[in-house]
């Protein structure tokens, strides 16, 4: 049986000595694994490999760079290194709002330690005066957690695109959530973890959403990447929460932060202040 609170260690696992600074024009930009990093000493026109770090050659331009890490993350999935491309590029930048340094293939992030940027939306309805969640449940061919229970609109933010504009995107994508309709949604703020994550890491920021939709709304799975949604009544959720394993292992976190939003945790439980910091760390 788990809790609350390892749901937000379980996302915060990562062990520091295991890991050394990715670094660009002398700033850290990732963190690698230090069997990552030594396999980087094979692209010396791209990487400077240290014991206590790893520099990325800066070149002229973004597309320049994106076109040279490009060619290793090619090399790494030859090798095996890497399992598969994405075929889809995410921004690489250390806080969201700064300029995009260069893009990387989205399957290519946690292998470079990389922070990764992505919005949730909690959707929910009042029925009789009481919260209910609308929840997914994953397809069973999605690469990361197949099966599992998700919230009804989630995705990675993309190169190119910003956060509403992804999850207007995505909401039209995955629930046939009309437009107009997403573009309610309210931003509530942002998570944050890092997380050992198969051969490397993940450091993911989540920008949240809430949307009340009419109690007669129902959503309907659109491409594929959500088999089937559910309704559920929200305590019911944070119950399952903090019983199972059932649900993606960041939505845990999505979910626990929306019943504290919405008291549905008794400020008097013995893990409520540490529940509360453990879901935002510092973007050190």
């Amino acid at each position: 049986m788990m809790t609350l609170l390892q749901h937000i260690r379980a996302c915060n696992n990562w062990d520091a000595e295991a890991f050394i600074p990715l670094l660009f024009r002398g700033r850290r930009i990732g963190l690698m694994r230090r069997e990552n990093a030594a396999l980087l000493r094979e692209f010396p026109t791209v990487f400077v490999v240290s014991k206590t770090q790893v520099a990325l050659i800066a070149l002229k331009d973004a597309q320049a760079l994106t076109t040279k890490v490009e060619g290793v993350v090619n090399e790494l999935v030859r090798d095996g290194t890497l399992l598969a491309r994405h075929g889809e590029y995410f921004p690489v930048k250390p806080r969201w709002a700064e300029p995009v340094l260069f893009e990387l293939d989205r399957g290519a992030l946690p292998f470079f330690g990389i922070r990764g940027y992505g919005v949730h939306l909690n959707a929910f309805c009042r029925i009789d005066g009481e919260l209910h969640l609308w929840i997914g449940k994953r397809a069973a061919d999605k690469r990361v957690e197949p099966n599992k229970l998700d919230n009804m609109v989630a995705g990675g933010i993309g190169a190119g695109h910003g956060i509403v504009e992804t999850l207007i995107k995505e909401a039209g994508e995955e629930a046939a959530l009309a437009p107009e309709l997403a573009a309610k949604a309210l931003p509530v703020g942002a998570l944050t973890y890092r997380m050992g994550f198969g051969p490397g890491l993940r450091d993911d920021v989540l920008f949240l959403f809430d949307l009340e939709l009419p109690p007669d709304f129902t959503p309907h799975a659109n491409d594929g990447e959500i088999a089937e949604f559910m309704r559920l009544p929200a305590r019911a959720v944070l119950d399952r929460v903090r019983r199972t394993t059932d649900f993606k292992f960041n939505v845990n976190l999505v979910l626990i932060d929306f019943a504290l939003r919405h008291g549905l945790i008794d400020p008097e439980d013995s893990e409520y202040l540490d529940i509360a910091a453990g879901l935002h760390r510092p973007l050190d």
